[in-house]
């Protein structure tokens, strides 16, 4: 294969891992308000709930996560695993003979919006208990209601605050789709080993660097932006 040939087929993977990258962000960052909005609850109950769920959740690799989400299901009884029964009705739909990937997917995507919602749910709460409790108080000498006391003064903080952990995890993130290759997901990293092993081509793994680090860059950029753009909270 010729370096162009192998950077087409490294580029259609790399959409999926952008595909894994993008959907994890859609539906982890609301996801993690929410379960920073539970772990400060004034119930105790739910509270402690959700704090034992992040605990465990950041406690446990993210490969071992997937794993845990992906081959579940059968351990609890089922016939066969829930997402292989998607990738074979996807088969059949398909009129295909060969085994889609789909299921595995929604594995995968499954593991990381959990695992990456309870990391971004920390970051939330300590932007959130950063902002003292005057500003809360002066929100409501004024007759503000609570809705808008976070809206208009807290969240614009809370934002400001937690840009850069927030850009560190999501540079994380990027290079943690990695492991979506564990069950056989086939994204850049696994199309690579897979020529490796076919065609006897060692540097395509080492060249897929070039697409992390092009990525990172300009999430690098972005991020760096965007600070720039909430440098008004300075004092």
């Amino acid at each position: 294969m010729s370096f162009w040939d192998v950077t087409l087929e490294l580029l259609k993977s790399f959409g999926i891992t952008c595909m894994l990258f993008a959907l994890t962000l859609l539906f982890a960052l609301p996801l993690g308000l929410l379960i920073s909005f539970c772990t400060m609850s004034k119930s105790k109950i739910l509270s402690g709930i959700f704090k034992v769920i992040v605990w465990i959740v950041r406690g446990i690799p993210l490969m071992l996560f997937i794993f845990i989400i992906y081959y579940l299901p059968g351990i609890l009884g089922s016939t066969f695993n829930i997402f292989d029964r998607i990738d074979v009705n996807m088969t059949i739909k398909a009129g295909q003979t060969q085994l889609l990937w789909y299921g595995r997917f929604i594995a995968v995507l499954i593991a990381f919006v959990i695992n990456y919602a309870c990391y971004f749910s920390e970051i939330y709460r300590g932007g959130i208990e950063s902002i003292s409790q005057g500003q809360r108080e002066a929100g409501q000498v004024l007759g503000m209601t609570k809705s808008q006391i976070f809206t208009n003064v807290i969240l614009k903080q809370v934002v400001k605050r937690i840009v850069p952990p927030m850009s560190n995890e999501i540079i994380t993130l990027i290079k943690d789709t990695a492991l979506a290759n564990a069950i056989a997901i086939p994204e850049i990293i696994l199309r690579a080993k897979n020529m490796a092993a076919t065609d006897a081509l060692v540097w395509p793994l080492f060249y897929t660097a070039v697409f992390y680090l092009l990525f990172v860059g300009v999430l690098t950029i972005v991020f760096r932006k965007i600070e720039g753009r909430l440098s008004y909270f300075k004092a």
